[in-house]
């Protein structure tokens, strides 16, 4: 059996050794055995253990494909975090201090992507295996909170009720202040029986929402969300940050950028995550492209009090940035784009006057070649905070203070 030696771990972390070959649950150090197919070990055997390698804590970590690090100890994870964003700057020659490493607990996971499939013995519900179609059935898991945990049952009975047996049914399940939101996705198409079966699930199982498709077919309480002083209901799949640690140290982060700036503009605002809280002491005018959120970002301001004016704006970003001109009015920006980034924009704001940029990103690499205009444009990183909310994953997110002019 041939031996590999580990020598990095990857984007998605697996190991690297000479060649290149991929392993996948190994660490750097580690000497591994088993014979490479198109350049990947199905499964290694582990020779040499790394100091860092620690038992999984999860019965289906080997079969399931939600966590890929729980081999590595919390310490690793965090630091190697912290060296892909580092990697990243590196790679468009920028270099800033990492000013701190927040990781979301175990079980804290309150939004999931959850798969249901009809079966001849009833209905499985899960979460899919690396690289496959196959489901694996999840009795424990580290990952989400207790409450989504303790649903699957109920989302078994679902699927038996609206899956078909040619397909599988999408279950985005996520915790709010009233109870579980549950948006499914793939089932069978709404008739009287099915509504009406429908009803009496969520009667039966005290759901504060179910949209099934396009149409919200039950909704006993409004699923709030807590943004600062506000309370806010997204429509159904909105975006909402994976953990409520994570989304508090994300704000804490943009809080800090910001700092006493007192006319705020934040693009991709979402429902609200960053716009509310920052509204307690600036005036914050948010943008986003989806009207539904922004809707939701308003109602949750009219009724909350001790806020300042947040006014807000239908836009799509990408094809129609703010132009330096309609900048100019704000102290500091904040922006939270999709993985892809923000390219359209970040020109716009390298040539307009802005002084302060909160960034926040769920994409290092787009992350760094934005930040890389911005520096040619006379912006400095002045820290970055890496938030790990994927906790075992190969994700990585951050939030980070740009400033030019030497702002302290």
């Amino acid at each position: 059996m041939t031996q590999h030696f580990i020598e990095r771990l990857g984007h998605r972390g697996d190991g690297i050794a000479s060649g290149p070959v991929f392993a996948a649950r190994t660490l750097p150090g580690e000497v591994v055995e088993g014979e490479p197919e198109d350049g990947r070990i199905a499964a290694s055997r582990i020779v040499t253990p790394s100091p860092d390698r620690v038992a999984p804590p999860c019965v289906h970590y080997k079969a399931c494909g939600g966590c890929a690090l729980q081999h590595a100890s919390d310490t690793f994870v965090a630091d190697w975090k912290a060296s892909v964003v580092r990697a990243a700057l590196a790679a468009q020659g920028l270099d800033a201090p990492v000013r701190r490493i927040a990781t979301s607990p175990p079980n804290s996971r309150r939004r999931a992507a959850l798969s249901g499939r009809r079966t001849k013995k009833g209905a499985l519900v899960g979460l899919h295996a690396r690289a496959s179609d196959t489901i694996t059935a999840i009795t424990e898991c580290h990952l989400l909170h207790p409450s989504i945990l303790a649903a699957l049952p109920a989302l078994e009975e679902l699927t038996a009720l609206g899956g078909s047996r040619k397909g599988e049914l999408t279950f985005h399940v996520t915790v709010s202040e009233s109870g579980l939101d549950i948006s499914a996705a793939g089932g069978k198409p709404l008739d009287l029986s099915l509504r009406e079966g429908l009803a009496l699930w969520c009667g039966t199982h005290d759901i504060a929402r179910l949209t099934w498709g396009d149409e919200t077919v039950a909704a006993a309480r409004p699923p709030v969300q807590v943004f600062g002083p506000a309370r806010v209901v997204p429509p159904p799949g909105a975006f909402l940050q994976a953990t409520a640690e994570g989304q508090a140290a994300l704000t804490a982060s943009v809080r800090d950028a910001v700092g006493q700036a007192d006319h705020v503009l934040d693009l991709f605002a979402g429902c609200g995550t960053f716009a509310l809280p920052l509204a307690e002491r600036a005036e914050v005018h948010a943008v986003e492209g989806a009207r539904a959120m922004l809707d939701a970002l308003d109602h949750g301001w009219r009724h909350a009090s001790g806020l300042r004016s947040v006014t807000t704006e239908a836009r799509d970003l990408f094809r129609r940035p703010l132009l330096p001109e309609e900048l100019k009015r704000f102290d500091a920006v904040v922006i939270d784009p999709p993985r892809a980034g923000a390219e359209a924009q970040t020109e716009e704001l390298a040539q307009s006057d802005v002084k302060v940029i909160a960034a926040v990103s769920c994409n290092p690499v787009t992350f760094a070649r934005d930040a890389r205009r911005l520096a040619d444009a006379g912006f400095r990183i002045d820290w970055i905070d890496v938030v790990d909310q994927f906790r075992w994953s190969s994700h990585v997110e951050l939030a980070a203070r740009l400033s030019r002019g030497h702002i302290a």
